[in-house]
């Protein structure tokens, strides 16, 4: 299971590029007997450097990695607690803020699109387009 983090500052949400060459939200795997709202605040510091208030969960999927590897996505709507640049992490390419509108274009799962929609709605932030 891995918890993600939909981060909106300034109306630009937080993506980042990993190894299979597609933009993904922060957080990370939910570890034994942790608590989720705790992994995802964890995670998203780890590889940001970004403090975060963990709002509600917005979505979860099942997402097929590749062959034998299938995980259980939960996303979060977060806070970002702060305006502190972001901290690339060893685990990603790099680490930048879109605009509403670009994600539509962006090479990711659609269950992180979905999820993105949906906490822009909640936050009253207009829809792409």
């Amino acid at each position: 299971m891995s918890v993600k983090g939909v981060c909106v500052r300034a109306g630009q949400v937080l993506l980042l590029h990993n190894e299979r060459d597609e933009w993904e939200l922060p957080g990370g795997k939910l570890e034994l007997g942790e608590d989720p709202t705790v992994c995802v605040t964890r995670e998203i510091f780890e590889e940001t450097g970004w403090a975060v208030t963990v709002g509600p969960i917005l979505d979860s999927w099942q997402y097929h990695v590749r062959d034998g590897v299938d995980v259980l996505i939960v996303t979060y709507g977060c806070s970002v607690d702060a305006d502190s640049p972001v901290q690339v992490s060893s685990e990603h390419k790099e680490a930048r803020l879109f605009n509403h509108d670009e994600v539509a274009g962006l090479r990711m799962p659609s269950g992180y699109r979905r999820s993105i929609d949906d906490w822009y709605s909640r936050l009253g932030l207009s829809a792409p387009g």
